[in-house]
């Protein structure tokens, strides 16, 4: 197939802050949002707070709630089989907690008392639009040499769907980024078929964060993978070949893919987004202007993503200055070309990129 790519700069935009009215949902404000980000046929937006799927409308205001039964909805991947659509959703098995151990909410570190274990296995399960588990994948079979995080052994982040609809396989590759660091690859019967390590080419995958079907400017599909903690995204074609990797020197912590037009939108958690051309060069970043990205490490603000009052106790971070973020986590595009930010904080946070007609 030819390649063809277009040119395109960075539409107009005016940027919505507090976009999403959290009120609506009760718990919310009690729950660290650590979520992906989806839009469905009928344009509305999709997003995870305490263990519900939350629909919104295109002005933010909550349209319903579907309880699911996951503990955390750190993925979710929009597909359409025939004329029915359906959510897949990667389930970690852990949820972020400030615990004060008083009854009032405490920073606690990322990595000691900040983490609290559900008693839910982590699970990869494709769910309807009503929140009702229609299909599930099995647990994948780990290779004693992968060495498991902190977090476990399998602990899924993300999914992407080589959808029937496009021409695709249906295959099902699963980002296991908090568990073995590995991306596994299953069949349009959930059986699984193998394993990418990044030692196919790019080199060991350090959190394997999210991955996303690339079918931009009319090329052959190709997996893209964020490599967050090395900085970079790995390429893939769908056979699990290695073909690239791009972004260094460019991306500090890859955390989520969105398409915006032909512009590849990336989450960047640490405090921005970076956009990519269909040729995977970089066009530039919304949100943060620093001089040198690649040499960025975790933000040094005491209790971040969250602020720290003088007691010490956990508090909702201010909000930015009109286009900066503070921990882009998820991205998604309307059917209008609106890009929506997820941002990983106590209580969540939306803000919308609305595209100037």
């Amino acid at each position: 197939m030819n390649e063809v790519y277009f040119e395109q700069q960075v539409p107009e935009y005016r940027v919505q802050g507090e976009w999403a009215d959290l009120s609506e949902v009760p718990i919310a404000h009690a729950s660290w949002a650590h979520h992906g980000l989806a839009v469905t046929g009928s344009g509305e937006l999709v997003g995870f707070h305490a263990g519900q799927l939350v629909f919104f409308d295109s002005g933010g205001r909550v349209v319903r709630a579907a309880e699911t039964g996951l503990t955390e909805g750190h993925g979710i991947t929009a597909v359409r089989e025939g004329e029915d659509e359906f959510l897949w959703i990667s389930d970690p098995g852990f949820v972020f907690t400030c615990d004060g151990g008083d009854g009032d909410e405490a920073w606690a570190p990322l990595f000691g008392k900040g983490i609290r274990h559900s008693t839910r296995e982590p699970r990869v399960v494709e769910v309807n639009l009503a929140g009702e588990v229609v299909a599930e994948l099995p647990v994948p079979p780990r290779d004693p040499a992968w060495p498991p995080s902190m977090m476990g052994a399998y602990c899924p982040c993300g999914t992407a769907v080589d959808e029937q609809r496009f021409g695709g396989s249906g295959d099902i590759w699963v980002a296991d980024g908090y568990g073995s660091g590995v991306v596994h690859r299953f069949d349009r019967n959930r059986r699984h078929l193998a394993a990418l390590t990044g030692e196919e080419g790019g080199g060991r995958f350090a959190c394997p964060h999210a991955v996303f079907i690339d079918r931009r400017g009319g090329k052959e599909p190709e997996l893209y993978i964020a490599d967050r903690e090395n900085k970079r995204v790995q390429v893939y074609d769908l056979e699990g070949r290695f073909l690239r990797t791009f972004g260094e020197q460019r991306l500090s912590s890859p955390s989520g893919f969105a398409q915006w037009g032909q512009l590849l939108v990336v989450a960047e958690l640490y405090e921005r987004l970076a956009l990519f051309d269909g040729r995977d060069n970089f066009v530039g970043y919304i949100g943060d202007d620093s001089p040198a990205p690649a040499d960025r490490g975790w933000p040094d603000r005491p209790g971040w993503p969250n602020a720290l009052a003088e007691d010490g106790h956990a508090r909702v971070p201010g909000v930015p200055s009109e286009g900066r973020f503070n921990s882009p986590h998820a991205v998604a595009v309307d059917a209008a070309g609106n890009l929506y930010v997820a941002e990983w904080l106590l209580g969540g946070r939306y803000t919308k990129l609305a595209v100037r007609a």
